[in-house]
């Protein structure tokens, strides 16, 4: 663990993880509902098992220390409860200190899942420093279409995710072709083991995606073609193949 302190001198912990050798940058991985459990660690030490060094702010320190829930409807409403309670600026200003404080390994990425995919989302265009934000199944952010993205930004969904509409989605796409956002047959919390709606392929394909997306955009490393990839990635696609209807990307 480690500290960090925001602009307004709020001090927090975030868990960090070290590559093995010298960074290729850094990944800000940002929490669920659910604070900084085994989900959220799993997932720093995957990317800096990559290359990269990665840490995961505390976010509800705002409210209550050491947060880690587990997946209950008790521990959802807990975890509700500390989103209602820091609302949205605090959070923002402790991820403009956790990219702050990791950006002398070089760029520096944000990876949100669930609440943080939303977080990842609207840190994009507010916090500075970014070179590309990454988001899966955030509620809230298909009714952010207004803004065009600063950063280059992707997003996975789940086809059906009670929380996020799959029309939701689409009318998200069609409106904003800057982003790429990608949907996967499986619910909501597909990429976390240890949810009810884990599906081990969509999050297997989602952490491919997410993969080379860092790698370009971080690393600096050549655009990796990917299907329906937006607007960044700057690739022809054959208009005359149907995309299946698992795995739909921006609209061509």
């Amino acid at each position: 663990m480690m500290e960090l302190t925001a602009a307004d001198g709020h001090h927090f912990s975030a868990y960090r993880a070290e590559p093995p050798e010298r960074p290729k940058g850094a990944v800000v991985v940002l929490q669920e509902i659910f604070g900084i459990d085994a989900h959220i660690r799993q997932m720093a030490d995957a990317f800096a098992g990559q290359g990269y060094l990665a840490i995961a702010p505390a976010l509800f320190e705002r409210a209550h220390k050491d947060v880690a829930l587990g997946y209950g409807e008790a521990d959802i409403e807990t975890g509700l409860g500390y989103v209602r309670q820091i609302g949205l600026a605090d959070p923002l200003a402790d991820i403009q200190a956790a990219v702050d404080a990791v950006s002398t390994a070089g760029k520096v990425a944000l990876v949100g899942y669930c609440w943080g995919g939303y977080l990842a989302y609207l840190a994009a265009n507010r916090v500075t420093g970014l070179a590309c934000a990454i988001g899966y199944y955030g509620p809230g952010i298909a009714g952010e279409a207004s803004e065009k993205r600063k950063v280059p930004t992707l997003l996975h969904f789940g086809a059906s995710d009670p929380l996020i509409p799959a029309d939701a989605v689409e009318q998200f796409r069609a409106r904003r072709p800057d982003v790429s956002a990608f949907s996967y047959s499986a619910g909501h919390g597909f990429a976390c083991a240890g949810r009810d709606g884990y599906s081990g392929d969509a999050a297997d394909r989602a952490l491919e995606r997410t993969l080379a997306w860092v790698s370009q955009y971080v690393a600096g490393q050549p655009p990796i073609a990917l299907k329906n990839a937006g607007i960044y990635a700057q690739q022809k696609v054959d208009k005359k193949k149907k995309k299946p209807a698992e795995e739909l990307g921006p609209p061509e």
